[in-house]
């Protein structure tokens, strides 16, 4: 009892209640008057937000630098993957691009070969060159064509030059041609200039034909163009051969030396033809 008899006998601290709002009212209405009257809040306003401004940046920079190197890292990707389609475009055009000039220059290939043997065989068929053996001994060509198409053993393969050779193993899909160039392979020519015949051997080196059996006096010159004479039936008459590039004469020897250059590029060919001659027609016998 002595307790709450001395708190109630202590004085009270602060304002009381109903002084301490009508303070708060009456600074609320001066408030408003001042703002309605000169804008004092506003200013207020400005400078707080001035303040708080670093504030908010500082809270939302973690969330602006992750979205910000989330769409980095997805642009990125997308340029990888739009640079990669590119390329890969790009090369396929190039693909396309060479792909088309190499069938150009078939076409034109395949243009001159129709054209050199039109008139001289009944039939022609084209092939694609598959692989190719020059050394020393083989000057050989493998296409693919073979004995499905009609090819046969011994059948003549011209090029857009000239006489490029013979089948000489002929398989289903595929045949090998020996060059003439080969040193087993021979082709009986003409000398064009002068009408003299003879017979080109391979010399073992691409594209080179020797005339090892003509007479030293012979008349022949660097120059002189060689078609096959027809003889012996194997070869197409009158059909483009070599070039003669070299004649030697020595008093030593009753043998000129001569060196000729085949007209068919053997070892560039791209495309290669195998020729159907037309059958020759026996002679009639004359009447005594």
């Amino acid at each position: 009892m002595s307790s709450l008899a001395a708190s109630r006998d202590r004085p009270q601290r602060g304002a009381p209640v109903g002084l301490r709002f009508f303070g708060y009212a009456a600074l609320a209405l001066a408030l408003m008057w001042l703002d309605q009257r000169g804008g004092i809040l506003d200013r207020v306003r400005y400078g707080l937000q001035a303040v708080v401004y670093p504030l908010q940046i500082a809270l939302n920079s973690p969330a602006a630098a992750l979205n910000w190197t989330r769409d980095i890292f997805a642009q990125r990707a997308l340029l990888q993957a739009e640079n990669r389609a590119l390329r890969d475009a790009l090369r396929a055009s190039e693909i396309r691009g060479m792909r088309n000039a190499a069938l150009e220059r078939e076409n034109a290939e395949l243009l001159g070969l129709r054209e050199s043997v039109r008139g001289k065989a009944s039939r022609w068929l084209p092939a694609r060159v598959i692989d190719q053996q020059l050394d020393a001994q083989r000057h050989r060509l493998t296409v693919d064509r073979g004995g499905r198409n009609g090819v046969t053993t011994g059948q003549i393969a011209v090029a857009t030059g000239g006489i490029l050779g013979q089948s000489l193993r002929v398989g289903p899909s595929s045949t090998e041609i020996i060059l003439l160039s080969d040193p087993s392979s021979g082709v009986p020519v003409q000398i064009v200039r002068t009408g003299a015949r003879t017979l080109a051997i391979g010399s073992g080196k691409p594209g080179e034909l020797s005339l090892p059996y003509l007479p030293l006096q012979t008349d022949i010159i660097a120059g002189d163009l060689l078609v096959s004479s027809g003889l012996g039936g194997v070869f197409p008459a009158d059909y483009p051969v070599a070039k003669v590039v070299e004649v030697r004469r020595d008093s030593g020897s009753p043998l000129a030396v001569v060196r000729a250059s085949t007209l068919a590029a053997l070892d560039r060919e791209r495309v290669v033809g195998f020729l159907w001659l037309d059958p020759v027609q026996p002679t009639a016998e004359m009447p005594p």
